[in-house]
């Protein structure tokens, strides 16, 4: 059955945030279990394994929490340039059949060239871009192709592949992806099943969604992609405390990354990023703090753009209100992360979840009760 609304979560693998540095190893196996749980008793309907150069294999880590959950929905994120597309449709495929269906993996084209080169990738963003839809076509015909097949692209040959292993899911896993640049809206468009994009002013992200559809039917598409937008939730009881929240939030971010110590500083820059994502929150953050009902720039703008920064702040009753209005926009998927991620996940799937389900349903019933009458 269809889940008019989804909610993805994040899938640490510590407890180190943009406002504190970890307590432990890059990978505690007892906290990532536990945030997995929480989001699994909470609510929520998947989370995150991200991908970074020197972080955890979140393959590995996905098929630890796949193997100790039961309902709880995987996001592998994984880039292209680290293994060859056949071996990888192989391990996706195989992590489907631990999880029992529960995979869907999300194709990471790269935002910096600095990052990419760490493991060896020296494309330029465009040809990164290129590489990526193909690969993402390779994986979809290995993961539901019985016979041997060839293939002979821009980036990858090989002959008289088959695989012997396939997803527990029918046809396959769906395919998530993510970018603000024509290139992305190209590739992405033409492949995924989930386009990815970060919160941005309800307006901005109108036009995304456009840029998407677009570029899905210049593909020839009949159908388009899902959407997800992501957001940082800053909740508090009342608005005035959801406020104080917030500029500690930022307070605590800019004390770390004085100095440039940080990680995030260290890997790259706060006021010139490369990736057109990361460019489009800085211009809407030298536009303005807020915008619309409870989004705030300025945890995007402490953080040079870096990922899903901009916030939502407000009670919980705000905060659902203002993905209510995203959702009217043609949003299906909301992704969410606090700042501290266990308590903030628990917290955001207590009192923000149940309200805006529960009002998706209202509207749905209402839009199919105007349906029959008409």
């Amino acid at each position: 059955m269809d889940v008019p609304v989804e909610f993805l979560g994040m899938g640490g693998t510590n407890d180190g945030s943009e406002t504190s540095p970890r307590t432990g190893p890059a990978f505690d196996k007892d906290y990532t279990l536990r945030l997995a749980k929480a989001h699994e008793e909470h609510g929520w309907d998947r989370v995150l394994f991200a991908y970074a150069s020197g972080a955890p294999d979140p393959a590995q880590v996905a098929a630890y929490v796949a193997a100790r959950t039961e309902r709880l929905e995987i996001l592998l994120a994984h880039r292209p340039n680290v293994s060859y597309p056949t071996f990888a449709a192989k391990t996706f495929a195989t992590l489907d059949q631990i999880s029992d269906g529960r995979l869907t993996v999300h194709f990471i084209t790269g935002g910096t060239d600095h990052e990419q080169r760490r493991e060896g990738d020296f494309l330029v963003k465009d040809q990164r871009y290129a590489r990526t839809r193909e690969y993402i076509g390779i994986v979809k015909r290995a993961w539901t192709s019985r016979q041997p097949f060839d293939h002979e692209g821009e980036h990858y040959r090989f002959a008289d592949f088959v695989s012997d292993v396939f997803p527990a899911r029918s046809p396959r896993p769906d395919v998530s992806f993510g970018g603000s640049s024509p290139a992305a809206y190209r590739a992405g468009g033409a492949e995924a099943d989930i386009y990815c994009l970060w919160g941005e002013p309800l307006a901005d992200t109108a036009e995304q969604i456009e840029s998407v559809q677009r570029a899905a039917r210049e593909a020839g598409r009949t159908d388009v992609p899902r959407i997800q937008v992501a957001f940082r939730p800053i909740i508090a009881p009342t608005e005035e405390k959801a406020w104080e929240k917030a500029r500690d939030v930022v307070e605590r971010i800019t004390a770390r990354t004085r100095g440039g110590t940080a990680p995030l500083t260290r890997r790259r820059s706060l006021t010139n990023p490369e990736n057109r994502g990361s460019q489009r929150l800085l211009e809407v953050a030298a536009r303005g703090e807020r915008f619309d009902r409870a989004l705030w720039t300025a945890t995007a703008a402490a953080t040079g753009g870096a990922g899903n920064s901009n916030a939502l702040v407000g009670t919980p009753e705000t905060v659902a209100q203002a993905l209510l209005d995203y959702y009217d926009l043609g949003v299906d998927i909301i992704s969410a992360r606090g700042y501290d991620t266990l308590a903030d996940a628990i917290d955001f799937g207590e009192r923000v979840i149940p309200i805006v389900r529960e009002e998706v349903a209202k509207r749905d019933r209402e839009r199919a009760a105007l349906a029959g009458r008409g």
